[in-house]
């Protein structure tokens, strides 16, 4: 989606303001949301998506660590393709699929801020979800069965497994109708 204002660069602020009771909807670029004047309270100089994905990353925006937990996240370097964490939170994209892995341990924290889970669930059709939410449940059941056997819970471990039996009969019986 193109910039409503200069109708060149894409969009990349989405605001919704209401007034009076009228919703308006702006798409605009960065640039055009500076020179109207947009932004978020708190922002001193306008909006920037980098600065608040540093902000959600516990760092300042100028890019100056506060604690030494931050400044050993800052040395964090991809082997791959050399990007820094601190570039990184600068930039706010990574320079390859491995800097996925090698920031992992900041990222996970952050996901689960972001989005309540480290692992992607997505939405589920109310009607017709039922197929999957009874697989997600087979997936959980095994994951609490197998930490029953690890803590040498067997009696637990067998209940679960029963429940899952049943949940795959289920499964099995839904899927030839």
């Amino acid at each position: 989606m193109l910039c409503q204002e200069c109708g060149k660069r894409p969009a990349t602020l989405h605001f919704t303001k209401i007034i009076n009771g009228d919703k308006n909807e702006f798409h605009i670029c960065e640039s055009c949301a500076r020179e109207r004047g947009e932004g978020l309270p708190g922002a001193p100089n306008g909006f920037s998506i980098h600065s608040l994905l540093s902000g959600l990353m516990d760092f300042e925006p100028s890019g100056k660590a506060s604690s030494p937990s931050q400044i050993a996240a800052q040395a964090l370097r991809c082997e791959q393709c050399g990007l820094t964490y601190s570039q990184f939170t600068k930039l706010g994209r990574f320079g390859c699929s491995s800097c996925y892995k090698h920031f992992e341990d900041r990222l996970d924290p952050l996901f689960k801020r972001v989005h309540g889970s480290t692992s992607h669930v997505g939405k589920i059709p109310q009607r017709s979800g039922g197929l999957i939410k009874t697989r997600r449940e087979i997936d959980r059941l095994r994951q609490e069965m197998k930490s029953s056997i690890q803590k040498e819970e067997f009696e637990a471990a067998a209940g679960l497994r029963d429940e899952i039996r049943q949940l795959e009969k289920q499964l099995h019986g839904a899927s030839e109708e």
